[in-house]
């Protein structure tokens, strides 16, 4: 496989969402009652939890969000918002540079934004047992906080509580088993592959195998690694019970799991099912897991275009 250059290409993070791009106009406005409306009119624990994510890729909101609190004290919207936002403004200050390459100053302002999110979270959850939104961010804000192995048990087996196949949380959880934060490689692997088996069929849950195969092999012989037998097989055992499968649902988010196993399906050289994969996904590409090779946009239409080629399509 090869990394063919292109012009950038935009990604949708809406991921051809109507709804997720109101929101964004809205809390980009400070037009905090549009968004009141929008995250208020679902109850699937998973897609609240999209929209929700939507709120935390819009830049400013930290600036005025206190005003909504304080104009709605007795609601746990506009402190949700807070929470998920600052979980990824804290993540934003920290940077996706190796620890030895971040500075100091990084550091502080990413465990500041954290409390600060953290302590929103808490406070839903008090309020909230069951607001399952919140215990998913507090699933993804235990790594920055470094809580330990028993904490980020307690806060995943709650959302488990609530929600037993809530697929952002497994996909958090599933990076707090990698051996580079707290867990290991055995560990990783088995979370992931409890995780596929247990979930019912069509779930997008079934990305969580190609993640950890990335997770293990990102930065030493990747290609060679994906093209294993062992690995192919397990990719599409993997793909047939998740985004093959006839009960794979196209609801809010649905790209992301697509997006997954079109790449894990270049990197094993298996270009037909690449293809079938792009051919669902149209151009609806992901940030994740593009832009671990660059620019995401381009990296999708790129490898899009050679998966193509090699499948004769």
């Amino acid at each position: 496989m090869s990394f063919l250059f292109g012009r950038k290409k935009a990604v949708d993070v809406c991921m051809g969402d109507p709804d997720a791009n109101l929101l964004r106009k809205a809390l980009g406005a400070g037009d905090w009652r549009t968004a009141r409306d929008l995250l208020t009119a679902h109850t699937d624990p998973d897609v609240r939890t999209f929209y929700y994510k939507i709120c935390a890729t819009v830049d400013g909101v930290q600036d005025w969000i206190d005003e909504w609190i304080a104009a709605e004290p007795h609601s746990l919207v506009p402190l949700l918002v807070k929470g998920v936002h600052g979980v990824s403004w804290a993540w934003d200050a920290r940077g996706s540079a190796p620890a030895s390459d971040t500075s100091s100053a990084q550091f502080r302002r990413f465990a500041e934004r954290l409390k600060i999110a953290e302590d929103c979270l808490d406070e839903v959850v008090e309020r909230d047992p069951d607001e399952v939104v919140a215990w998913a961010s507090l699933v993804t804000s235990a790594r920055g906080r470094s809580v330990g192995y028993e904490e980020t048990w307690r806060r995943f087996d709650n959302v488990l509580r609530i929600h037993p196949f809530h697929v952002e949380a497994y996909q958090q959880m599933l990076q707090a088993m990698c051996a580079k934060w707290m867990g290991s490689d055995e560990e990783m692997f088995t979370f992931a592959r409890e995780a596929v088996a247990q979930a019912p069929e069509g779930s997008p849950i079934g990305m969580l195998i190609p993640s950890a195969h990335l997770e293990y092999r990102m930065s030493d012989n990747l290609v060679e690694y994906f093209t294993r037998a062992d690995v192919v097989a397990e990719l599409h055992a993997a793909a047939d019970r998740s985004v093959r499968h006839p009960a794979f649902r196209r609801r809010q988010g649905w790209p992301q799991a697509p997006n997954m196993f079109a790449l894990a399906f270049c990197l094993a050289g298996q270009y037909a099912a690449a293809a079938d994969q792009f051919d669902m996904i149209g151009d609806l590409a992901t940030k994740w897991p593009w832009e671990l090779f660059g620019d995401p946009g381009r990296r999708f239409h790129d490898l899009r275009t050679e998966a193509y080629r090699k499948a004769l399509r």
